[in-house]
């Protein structure tokens, strides 16, 4: 177990996370923008009250404000920094008015604008793991012997409880073909309590058993907990080596990367809908520093490798069709060329509301869980 970084670390951990991620985000939205002629009004980075800030040739208002939270660009016709678009604008007939607005752009310019912001941020995680796999090479589970086949089970094991037997070679979960020990890890780990169908095997006859996955709560080195699922296995006969990785090759594969950390992420919101995992496994601001703090204590590798998770994760965010975040103004987008003019102003101002509404319980809960969370609660 290590010890818990000082506090400086968690600050400034998650400074070093936040600040630049936002800022990169907010870039992507303000350069393609500024491409298409679309004047930013302000452009800040943390929210609240400004700190510092100074006015361009281009009439930007670039500040730094108090709340290191987030960050916004403005862009002209916006209503406000989450870029609620102002109807009495948008209805203005005065031509120097609609010049340089946002919302008289075209649809496709406004979209590719609104879609800059977590694209930028999905590059970015992109361009970590595949600077990784550049210098470090490709973990690759190398065995001498099949890697499916079970070597043993642990000492509390849902396979063996269910009727597996060390030799039998694990060839499909679910009807889904199995090529190495790691399928099995990602069609287990995310499942915890699922019933199951697994096929074996078993000196050349295929039998097929069911297992229930079993729920077992997890601690990292920091005493961070977390429910995952296991079914007790492990191969006969296997490790990791480094393959070593070009860079064509290597941006490909943090692609496909990025691909399966999405889908987890979809996996986990899909399980805490229907309840199979606790909402209280959200965390929020709060949780983001102290995970922030104790990768920056592990060194400069931990710490990049997380920038790029958090990175992903602002961009799978973003990307949500709800009003108020891009995703939001995205599924506008799309009905708007559905139906060949934009959204009525008062379904758009409901729509904007229910969506903040939404973001702020959202926040209140992460925040709510991230507290109690805290040894000194007593959780």
């Amino acid at each position: 177990m290590f010890e818990s970084p000082p506090f400086w670390m968690y600050a400034v951990g998650f400074l070093l996370l936040l600040g630049p991620l936002v800022t990169v985000h907010e870039l992507g939205h303000y350069l393609v923008g500024r491409w298409f002629g679309v004047k930013a009004e302000a452009f800040s980075v943390g929210l609240g009250k400004e700190l510092w800030g100074r006015t361009d040739k281009h009439g930007t208002r670039w500040k730094l404000s108090a709340l290191p939270l987030g960050g916004y660009v403005q862009f002209k016709g916006d209503m406000d920094p989450a870029s609620v678009p102002n109807q009495a604008a948008i209805s203005a007939a005065d031509p120097a008015a609609q010049d340089g607005s946002f919302h008289h752009a075209a649809l496709w310019k406004r979209a590719l604008i609104v879609a800059a912001g977590p694209v930028t941020n999905l590059v970015v995680a992109i361009a970590i793991f595949a600077a990784f796999f550049t210098i470090f090479g490709q973990p690759t589970l190398e065995s001498e012997v099949d890697s499916r086949e079970i070597g043993q089970f642990s000492e509390e094991s849902a396979a063996r409880d269910a009727g597996l037997q060390v030799g039998d070679t694990i060839v499909e979960i679910d009807g889904e073909p199995i090529a190495d020990f790691d399928d099995i890890r990602k069609m287990v780990a995310l499942y915890p309590n699922k019933s199951i169908v697994i096929e074996v095997d078993r000196d050349g006859t295929e039998l097929e058993i069911p297992v229930i996955i079993a729920s077992v709560e997890q601690t990292d080195a920091f005493g961070n907990a977390g429910t995952v699922g296991l079914i007790g296995v492990a191969p006969v006969s296997a490790e990791y080596v480094f393959r070593d990785v070009g860079v064509l090759e290597s941006i490909p594969l943090a692609a496909e990367q990025c691909w399966e950390i999405t889908k987890m992420m979809v996996t986990g919101i899909k399980q805490i809908i229907v309840g199979d995992r606790s909402i209280k496994e959200l965390g929020g601001p709060i949780k983001i520093a102290k995970y922030s703090g104790e990768q920056l204590s592990l060194g400069l590798v931990a710490f990049v490798n997380f920038v790029a998770l958090i990175s992903l994760n602002l961009a799978f965010i973003n990307f949500l069709p709800i009003p108020a975040l891009d995703g939001g103004h995205l599924a506008f987008y799309a009905a708007e060329a559905v139906r060949k003019k934009p959204v009525g102003p008062r379904a758009t101002e409901y729509a904007y509301r229910t969506g903040i509404a939404f973001v702020l319980v959202f926040m209140v809960v992460v925040t709510f869980n991230d507290l109690v969370s805290l040894p000194w609660f007593g959780s």
